[in-house]
């Protein structure tokens, strides 16, 4: 079998860490899987995978999801693993992950790039170089004098439910909009935006 795309959302394993700010990548991975009804998660590669088909501008596209169930600093280990065994390139391969400079909600995709200091994605870089996609999942930075390690390391708190559940649905529910010749990134984050935004109250 081949795919077109590996997709790879990062976290660590664990239930204890299951609703961490830093698993976020887990939990986009695990929408997607829900919304395209893949078959249960099986061990390979260092990691869990299960596969996906997206219906896209370009046709069908056949996605294999990863989730790394090493630990942070050997994340990359799992991808390269994965991309390895299908022949992926590197710019086939869309990695999402927690993202402290960007604000709850907010979403950025970018192709290439530097670590920023995430050391799971530096893993990422040193074993399959910088030229893959990052879908950054904003989760805002601690308060001053809270440190950044034990902040992703925590759960998000209960009131992140109202912009975090309709975000992963809908970054699921527009997944296509990620792929190929005719992707539309702008029109993915505006739905995105648009999803994550408080919603008015009903009238009477």
């Amino acid at each position: 079998m081949s795919f077109d795309f590996l997709m790879v959302g990062l976290g660590n394993p664990g239930s204890e860490y299951a609703h961490h700010r830093h698993n976020i990548g887990f939990m986009a991975a695990d929408a997607l899987a829900q919304r395209w009804q893949a078959k249960a998660w099986q061990k390979k590669y260092q990691g869990l995978i299960t596969d996906i088909i997206l219906p896209t501008a370009d046709g069908p596209q056949r996605v294999l999801l990863l989730k790394p169930q090493t630990f942070m600093n050997l994340w990359g280990q799992s991808v390269q693993a994965a991309a390895a065994f299908y022949k992926t390139p590197v710019e086939k391969i869309f990695v999402l992950h927690d993202e402290i400079e960007l604000i709850p909600a907010r979403v950025r995709i970018k192709q290439g790039g530097g670590h920023a200091g995430h050391n799971g994605l530096k893993s990422v870089d040193a074993c399959v170089g910088q030229n893959y996609w990052r879908v950054r999942l904003g989760v805002g930075r601690p308060p001053v004098a809270e440190d950044v390690s034990a902040y992703v390391l925590s759960n998000f708190a209960k009131a992140d439910a109202a912009w975090l559940d309709p975000l992963l649905t809908t970054l699921a529910d527009d997944a296509p909009l990620l792929l190929g010749r005719e992707k539309d990134h702008a029109a993915l984050l505006n739905k995105l935006t648009l999803a994550a935004q408080p919603q008015p109250p009903s009238p009477p």
